[in-house]
């Protein structure tokens, strides 16, 4: 039987790891790092998938939709490029999300005075009642995904992933 790297089994994931390392033998590979960055990647997508199975679900959205929402509920109206900048995704994405968010009467685009080719968006009354409405529940199952561990160790992980991100953002990519 196959070890799969995306096992929600623990001691499959292990076992896959040793599986790696064994068809990788002889090769100079860093297999921490490797371990380090799936396990990041492999827990930001259960997160991601948890979330748009349950919570999300109920209202019709997608991560990204709900992290457009969110992001004009802190900040209100913002033009689109920053929303796409701080959402992690393109802009060509937010234009799709834009149009879904749109039709369900979420939020809405306002042309800039001066360059029509700049718009902002922002909540509508219908978009910032379901964001209220909606983030205490997904809190909760934020609660939920880091229960197995301590604050404290809720707090290291916070600050490690963020000195992972600070760090892959200011290496070059050529």
């Amino acid at each position: 039987m196959s070890r799969r790297i995306s096992s929600a089994a623990p001691e499959e994931v292990l076992q896959a790891e040793v599986d790696i390392r064994h068809r990788l033998e002889g090769r100079e590979f860093d297999f921490t790092a490797m371990s380090a960055v799936s396990n990041v990647y492999r827990a930001g997508t259960a997160v991601r998938n948890h979330m748009e199975r349950t919570v999300l679900a109920d209202h019709d959205l997608s991560w990204v939709a709900f992290t457009v929402l969110w992001i004009l509920w802190i900040w209100d109206a913002q033009e689109t490029g920053h929303v796409a900048e701080e959402a992690g995704i393109t802009k060509g994405t937010l234009t799709g999300v834009i149009k879904t968010l749109q039709s369900q009467q979420l939020i809405k685009r306002t042309p800039h005075r001066d360059d029509r080719r700049r718009v902002s968006i922002s909540l509508t009354a219908k978009g910032r009642r379901m964001i209220t409405q909606l983030f205490p529940a997904f809190n909760q199952h934020e609660v939920a995904a880091v229960s197995a561990l301590t604050d404290a160790e809720q707090r290291e992980l916070a600050r490690l992933l963020r000195k992972v991100t600070n760090h892959i953002t200011s290496v070059p990519t050529d």
